[in-house]
Order: C-alpha cells, then structure tokens, then sequence
C-alpha cells in the first residue's frame, strides 16, 4: 500500500500508556503549584518556588519569630531533599553531601589535586568550577580550556581532572557526556560535573562520574544556600574534608564539641552547616520534582523550548534553555509584555521548566518572533 503521506503513529502497549497518562497527570498536578503573575522564563537564573515550598517556609519563619522553633527539626526536611535529590541522580543518599555553594565543592576538589596537576575545562563554562583550579596556580596546577565541542578529544593521560558543566549556562548546550565519560574511561581522568543547569530537567545518572555538583536555587526551585555534592564511594578517602564541622560528624548533633574526630564514614563527612530556613523549603520542591519524576520532565521542558524555537524560525535544541541574538528593541518588548528572561553572553536567553506551560512559550513567540536575528 502506497504510504498516505499522513502523520505516522507509534503503538505503545498497555503499561506504557498507563504511564504516559500517570505522567501527564503528575505534571499537572505539579504545574498548578506555581502562581507567577508574568511569563517568566527565567529558571536558568532564578527557580519559582512551588506552593508547598512556600507554606513550609512561612510555616517555618513563624516559628522562629515566635520562638517556638526547634533547630534539630531542620535536619528533617534536609534529609528528605537529600533523598529526592539522591533519587534524581541515581545514587544512593549516603553518596550525596550538602552544602551551600557549588564553588566551596569545586575549592574542596581543587585543594586536594596532587601538585603539578593538570585540569581541563571547557572554554567560557561558569567560573565556580573554574575559579576554584585557576586559584591553585602556586602549586603547579594548570588550567587548559578548549571548546565544549571538542573536551572529549582533549583528555589525555596527563589530565587529572575534567571541571565542566554538563549544561552550560550561558546557551543550553548539553554538553556530550557519553563521549566524555569513555574517554576519561580511557585515560583514568576523573570528572567533576557541574549539574546546576542539568538536574531538573535533564536525566543525570551521578554515578557514572567521580564527582558532580548542583546548586538547588535554579531548575531544583529552591532558595539560595542550597547545594549538593556526590562522591563515588571508593574515591571519599582522597578527599580531606577541609570545610569539616560539627555537621560533618557521624551524629552532628553529638559532635558539637570537642576532640576527637569523629566524621560520617560516607558522604555525608563533607556536609557543612546547613542555612536551615532554605532546607525547609527546598525539600517539598525537589520533592515535588521526584514525584513528576526526570522523563516527564524532560519531555515537558523540552517540548516548550523546541516549540518556541519552531515559532521564532530557529532549529531546535534538545536543551530547556534557548539562547538567541534579538534586536535592540526586544527588551523594550519583554517588557511591556511582562516577559522575564535574562541576557547573557550578549544574548537573550530563555528556559523552559516545570512553571512554563504552553500558554507561556506562545506569548513569548508572540511577542519576539519579530526581534529575533538571522542566524539565531
């Protein structure tokens, strides 16, 4: 039979679309959570708090103020943001530490390279897993960026550590992990991977790498002075936990004075002292991601962004963040249009997330088909 030309249909059996109808039924559940009074596509700078994060935090204020707040509480709802975000990523919580900023992770890893070694970045990347190398020039340690395009090509044996973003910040490009983990495979070069852009709405397995770190006030929708480091178990004792405090202990609340040391025997040993009122919030809305689940959310988040790309004429991205040249007159647009987005690297950048929907990405489309340069 001569092919109708016709859209053509893939049969999923009866547990996958169960699951499609769970899914879409989860997202939107979660998506009725969010109350911005604007489009905002602007997660990759600044996540929205869902609803349940929201009363947990004014829940929580109240407390304070009254004085009826219990601080060993706090290690409540940062357990369970522990445990989601473990779940995220595919490992185990007792792999996972937390902390506040993703560059007091990146010093930690940089204070304990040998002397004389070599770290290879991608050029332009954020500079919190960049800064950190750069800093340790005294030793002997070199920095050697190089396109994003070309990383995997450049490990050698003499590369002790790769610092890259799995996405990067200021254009979305999804850097190819695949590639990179064989070669580092290959030379036994070990891999800290910036997650912050990533884990949200792209599938990350943690595992596969020695080291990743995430800060959760972006795609997690949590406050700021929230962060999360994992460490592959087999390479903890490599680490010296310079940042070691009270919280770094096997029973923080036990190890609050006093000699000797007594660390957690796992991850956990590299915890700093928590800014307790962010964990509270931050735990329902990575709980809230688990519960959407990583698949749904990346076919949501990229859905949006590859329909805005097909409504301003440009190919899409396979990334939840857009980045595009416009005409000077485009922010002037945005804003009477109550469109919140950012610039960077000279250009306009959009990310689409949980809090989007297609409403949003129509009226952006609306609004800035028209600024959009050729080329974009």
């Amino acid at each position: 039979m001569q092919d109708s030309g016709g859209p053509q249909h893939s049969f999923m059996t009866e547990p996958q679309a169960a699951e499609r109808t769970a899914g879409a039924q989860r997202l939107a559940a979660a998506r009725a959570e969010f109350d911005a009074e604007v489009t905002y596509l602007n997660t990759a700078t600044l996540g929205l708090p869902p609803r349940r994060s929201w009363v947990a935090l004014q829940n929580a204020l109240t407390g304070w103020r009254a004085g009826t707040a219990d601080p060993p509480t706090y290690d409540l709802p940062l357990g369970a943001a522990r445990r989601a975000y473990a779940g995220l990523v595919g490992v185990s919580e007792s792999d996972v530490a937390v902390g506040s900023q993703v560059s007091a992770f990146a010093g930690l890893l940089a204070a304990c390279l040998p002397d004389g070694s070599e770290v290879l970045t991608a050029a332009g990347d954020f500079t919190s897993i960049l800064f950190p190398f750069y800093a340790q020039a005294g030793r002997g340690i070199t920095v050697r960026d190089v396109p994003l395009e070309r990383l995997a090509d450049a490990v050698t044996a003499q590369t002790t550590l790769v610092s890259v973003s799995a996405v990067q910040s200021a254009d979305g490009r999804v850097a190819d992990l695949d590639g990179l983990n064989a070669a580092c495979q290959a030379t036994g070069t070990r891999v800290l991977l910036d997650t912050t852009q990533a884990v949200g709405w792209l599938p990350v397995d943690a595992g596969r790498f020695a080291y990743t770190v995430c800060a959760g006030y972006k795609w997690l929708l949590s406050p700021r002075g929230t962060a999360y480091f994992t460490v592959r178990r087999e390479l903890l004792d490599d680490l010296i936990p310079h940042a070691a405090g009270w919280y770094a202990g096997d029973k923080p609340w036990s190890s609050i004075y006093g000699a000797p040391l007594r660390l957690a025997p796992d991850a956990r040993r590299f915890d700093v002292s928590p800014v307790w009122h962010s964990w509270v919030a931050a735990a329902p809305a990575v709980g809230l991601l688990a519960e959407v689940g990583t698949q749904v959310l990346h076919g949501h988040a990229v859905g949006l962004a590859d329909r805005f790309c097909a409504g301003v004429g440009v190919a899409p991205r396979a990334s939840a963040i857009v980045s595009l040249a416009v005409d000077e007159s485009a922010a002037a647009a945005m804003r009477a249009a109550q469109i919140v987005a950012s610039v960077r690297a000279g250009r306009l950048r959009l990310s689409f997330h949980l809090s989007t929907g297609e409403q949003d990405v129509d009226r952006a489309i609306d609004v800035l088909a028209g600024h959009v340069m050729r080329g974009s």
